[in-house]
């Protein structure tokens, strides 16, 4: 079973920040302005909270690979829970490299879960986000390790 999982480099696009930003309905002019995100003290457009979601999926390397990677059916997969921690920002210009560890798996009745740490740095090296989440993989039968093997 491959426990890490590493997703290709992404180009933050201050196009893509603006599409994001506005699909949440934010309204602060930092995601959509770079003057306005200087004068608020960020180096530049910054990125919201929970863009680290668009670098898992439109990835060329996805959180769908990642599922094939560990032998799980994205259709037996329920999402738990989600928190992040925010060292610093992402900003329009940054490559993100990211790196997932399944740090724990454990089964309950008939559910295995799967605790996940991602962790995303910039060009530079320096931790942007770590991510924590929990998946529920559903209908587990008892004694089945990740990749269906008894």
């Amino acid at each position: 079973m491959e426990q890490e999982f590493h997703y290709a480099p992404f180009r933050v696009e201050a196009g893509k920040i603006r599409e994001f930003a506005l699909a949440l309905g934010l309204q602060n002019a930092v995601y959509f302005d770079r003057e306005a995100a200087i004068a608020a003290g960020y180096e530049g457009i910054p990125a919201p909270p929970t863009y680290t979601t668009v670098i898992d999926f439109w990835n060329n390397r996805d959180f769908y690979q990642l599922f094939a990677g560990w032998g799980l059916n994205p259709n037996d997969i329920l999402h738990g829970e989600q928190s992040f921690e925010y060292p610093k920002d992402i900003i329009a210009g940054d490559v993100i490299t990211a790196t997932a560890v399944l740090t724990d798996r454990f089964d309950k009745k008939d559910k295995r879960f799967y605790l996940i740490e991602t962790t995303y740095r910039n060009q530079r090296a320096e931790i942007v986000r770590i991510g924590r989440a929990t998946l529920i993989e559903r209908g587990v039968p008892h004694g089945e390790n990740l990749a269906g093997h008894s």
